[in-house]
């Protein structure tokens, strides 16, 4: 039984491997076996479900998708490590006055004991955490801070590119017009400027230390064409390098992160703008990751399982089943 527990669509392989009707295995499996038709949650299991012994004192909120677009909010418990006991409530939905409604289900007397919750940047969550847990202090996940300044970089480099595109169509049509064959520039790296655009992705988006030597050459060129991506990118790197900062002192945190801030709104660019706001809106959370350098990556970790877990269903048709053999693993 427990062998086949942790085995996630492979009922019906071992039907075959056994001679025997993988169909009828896999109802015998759910109906008689699993133990899923006797569970106390299956009611509420669509709707959600909730493991109150499994709370603690350091937790992680996030949500991930099911199937069909259908989202739910995962609370886990940091201590467990994405194992058993680690899964503390699964909601549908993110809707944060739901979500307070499930979460008050459990005493108050424990959920004051919780004394820090990460999460992302959304609003939601933030009110979900605030009304759920009050006595918790929020820390916005750093990954989330720099994959929205690495998304504002890539709407500049995806500007450049278009203008690229359309200057190389221009100068075609130029070229054909006047019965001469076009022939791109390519740079030292034997790229054009098409091309040093388009695969210039990935490169911004890590740390120059890891870039390998043609992404160095790649770079060069790219940062002398275009100054803005280089500024944007700097400044990129600058709050990374403020989030490995191993202090503990919140002035010097706070003055260097106003620096930054400075720096950035100097550079008067649109996109740039929106990562601001964003920025004065969460400052407060932002600054606690400081704290205990707590990130949300246990939640994503364990998103990252719920996905490869509903992969090798191909899909999730059985929503209450699924969320059970969840359970079964992580609550």
């Amino acid at each position: 039984k427990k062998r086949i527990e942790s085995t996630v669509l492979s009922i019906k392989t071992i039907g075959q491997m056994y001679c025997v009707d993988g169909d009828l295995l896999a109802r015998q499996y759910k109906q008689h076996i699993s133990g899923f038709e006797d569970w106390e949650l299956r009611d509420t299991a669509e709707e959600y479900v909730l493991f109150p012994e499994n709370i603690g004192t350091h937790l992680s909120i996030d949500e991930t998708c099911l199937s069909h677009d259908e989202l739910y909010t995962i609370v886990t418990n940091k201590a467990f490590r994405g194992k058993k006991g680690s899964l503390v409530a699964m909601v549908k939905g993110t809707k944060a006055e739901v979500v307070i409604d499930v979460l008050r289900k459990i005493s108050a007397g424990k959920r004051s004991l919780v004394k820090e919750v990460t999460l992302d940047l959304s609003p939601s969550m933030q009110l979900i955490v605030k009304r759920s847990f009050p006595c918790a202090i929020q820390v916005s996940d750093r990954f989330h801070v720099q994959k929205l300044l690495g998304e504002a970089l890539e709407e500049i480099r995806i500007k450049h590119r278009w203008e690229a595109i359309e200057a190389e169509n221009e100068r075609i049509k130029l070229e054909r017009s006047q019965k001469r064959q076009y022939t791109p520039k390519t740079y030292e790296n034997g790229e054009t400027r098409r091309q040093l655009l388009a695969r210039s992705k990935h490169l911004l988006l890590m740390h120059c230390s890891k870039w390998s030597e043609v992404q160095q050459k790649r770079a060069e060129v790219l940062f002398r064409l275009y100054p803005d991506i280089k500024e944007c990118y700097d400044r990129y790197l600058e709050l990374v390098q403020i989030y490995n900062l191993r202090i503990n002192d919140r002035p010097t945190l706070m003055t260097k992160l106003a620096r930054w801030y400075d720096r950035v709104y100097k550079m008067k660019l649109k996109c740039f703008n929106t990562v601001l706001q964003t920025f004065m809106n969460n400052y407060q959370t932002i600054l606690n990751y400081f704290d205990n350098r707590s990130t949300n990556a246990s939640a994503e970790s364990f998103n990252a399982k719920v996905k490869a877990f509903r992969a090798q269903f191909r899909g999730v048709r059985d929503i209450p089943f699924f969320i059970f053999r969840l359970a079964k693993i992580f609550a």
